[in-house]
């Protein structure tokens, strides 16, 4: 497989950056090719602005199946993005990494989505019959996503009763609202939990889960979101009344 590991952690000598380097060597020596988006390395620009998208953007529409959004109507997209348009379409899994703050990602890493997910890229992508095709299709339709994640609290803090929420509904947003969204099939996550206290122990346990998924990128059964166009939604796009009958939350979502 052709993996893209896209990392967002300011401090390379972190416990987050000791795991992706034992990631990415794991993958090489399972025989994937990796390629990095390391984006505090890169200095990463998070910030949208008219630049990105050329003098004369005009109306951005971009060809179902095309490997990349440079060819806008008037105009073309800054080479920043269109480099990570590059690795996304080479890329048949993508791992995303990235310290949970704030219940989110870090600002750098939402900026990342905020300019590579573009209009005709990301979203805002139609078949030739009119259909939007989003929520299990579009242009990143057929590849594969994981996200890797650390937090300082502990597990059953990320539970269904924990203080915090559990941690698959905080991570809706971006399983569900953004990386399926575009089109990709969501694994479930790696978290390593009480990450600002980890002894050695904890460490190696965390190091071998993480490879352990790993070696199941390319066969592991994704989350069961429902698509969009699968017959789930009416026109509204609400969950028709014979589906989880009664039931509210995020969970519904799920077929």
């Amino acid at each position: 497989m052709n993996v893209l590991w896209v990392f967002a952690h300011p401090e390379p000598r972190s416990l987050g950056g000791a795991l992706r380097d034992d990631g990415v060597r794991t993958l090489r020596e399972l025989g994937h090719d990796v390629r990095e988006s390391d984006l505090y390395a890169m200095k990463w620009d998070p910030v949208v602005d008219a630049a990105d998208f050329g003098a004369e953007a005009g109306d951005e529409r971009l060809v179902v199946g095309a490997t990349s959004a440079r060819a806008y109507a008037g105009g073309e997209l800054s080479p920043d993005i269109v480099a990570e348009h590059e690795k996304l379409a080479w890329a048949d899994a993508v791992v995303v990494q990235f310290p949970l703050w704030w219940y989110s990602m870090p600002a750098i890493l939402k900026g990342w989505f905020d300019r590579v997910f573009v209009k005709g890229f990301g979203y805002g992508v139609r078949a030739g019959d009119g259909r939007t095709l989003r929520y299990g299709e579009g242009v990143l339709a057929g590849k594969r996503a994981m996200v890797v994640l650390s937090a300082g609290a502990r597990e059953p803090a990320l539970g269904p009763r924990g203080i915090n929420g559990p941690l698959n509904d905080i991570l809706f947003p971006l399983h569900h609202g953004t990386l399926f969204y575009a089109g990709m099939s969501v694994l479930p996550p790696v978290a390593v939990y009480g990450a600002d206290r980890v002894p050695p122990e904890q460490f190696a346990e965390s190091r071998d889960l993480l490879r352990a998924r790993l070696r199941t990128l390319d066969t592991a059964e994704p989350i069961r979101f429902r698509t969009q166009n699968g017959g789930d939604y009416d026109d509204d796009l609400v969950l028709r009344p014979d589906r989880a009958p009664g039931a509210t939350g995020l969970a519904i979502h799920l077929g």
